[in-house]
């Protein structure tokens, strides 16, 4: 090939460029479950393109990637149409290929978008089939963290899988104390640790702070069984989810941790408050206030 040839190619099909939103330091980024009232493009079978042009607009290189936002929506409701629709959605799991969750992963590189975890709330209905397939999808999208909502005994069952695929388990915590199943406390959190060297914690630091327990102090005590944090803005003592700023959250104080310690610990937007604009406007307001946060 001559020289100008090669040139006319490489400016006819640029290398991408990876979205960068790291800042001092610390790596920001969101679960796309921020973006789950976006409608999918007609006709798709996922929201794949609707979460990269949103991530696009946001400036965001890093997500955890929200599974329902790669499956199809099989029917809901209740009785026997919701069974009929969750069991559809378990032939699915179980028969789709790993080249589709590969391509998956595909899209998001070429739009300079990394996949740092995947979501995956697991329930009491999984077969040991579908468990042992959603680490399968894990690695396949090339991630080695799944972000589970999920409880204490869901959780004993995934032990044998995370151990055979070493996929790690980060256990996403909720502020409900009264039930023992739920992960909330600094005393639920340590079980799951202690249940097997693959688990590990997804804090979210609204519910954290809701259920009345300091953010920031439970980092600093544990930052190498911390894979990520949910941000978001709560008000203490179960209070209600609030525009940030507004809540008992302390979103600067842990910001500034990670950038002073140098933590490799995921900031991650989870937007659940009510805002006055749509999700794209109301995540791109969370980035700046964690940019602003750490200037």
């Amino acid at each position: 090939m001559q020289r100008r040839e090669f040139i006319q190619l490489a400016a006819a099909f640029p290398l991408f460029q990876r979205i960068n939103s790291v800042v001092d330091g610390v790596r920001l980024g969101t679960i796309t479950y921020s973006f789950r009232d976006l409608p999918r493009t007609p006709g798709a079978s996922d929201a794949v393109d609707v979460m990269i042009k949103a991530l696009t607009e946001c400036r965001i290189g890093e997500i955890e990637l929200f599974g329902p936002h790669i499956e199809p929506v099989f029917p809901g409701g209740r009785g026997a149409e919701a069974q009929r629709g969750r069991e559809q959605l378990r032939q699915w799991r179980l028969s789709t290929p790993m080249q589709f969750f590969k391509d998956v992963r595909k899209r998001f590189d070429d739009a300079g978008i990394s996949l740092f975890a995947y979501t995956v709330n697991f329930r009491n209905d999984y077969t040991d089939e579908e468990l042992d397939r959603t680490f399968e999808q894990a690695n396949a999208l090339g991630v080695n963290i799944i972000a589970s909502s999920t409880q204490l005994t869901v959780a004993k069952r995934l032990i044998p899988f995370a151990e055979k695929h070493r996929i790690n388990v980060a256990v996403h915590g909720h502020s409900n104390l009264t039930d023992p199943e739920e992960f909330a406390s600094p005393e639920s959190f340590s079980k799951a640790m202690a249940m097997s060297k693959y688990f590990r914690i997804n804090l979210d630091i609204g519910h954290f702070t809701a259920a009345n327990f300091d953010a920031v102090e439970f980092i600093r005590a544990n930052p190498d069984s911390i894979t990520h944090l949910h941000i978001k803005d709560r008000k203490k003592n179960q209070g209600a989810n609030v525009p940030w700023g507004e809540g008992d959250t302390p979103i600067k104080q842990v910001l500034a941790l990670l950038k002073e310690k140098k933590y490799p610990i995921r900031a991650f937007i989870e937007y659940e408050h009510r805002g006055t604009g749509t999700s794209i406007e109301e995540v791109q307001k969370c980035m700046t206030y964690m940019r602003q946060a750490l200037a």
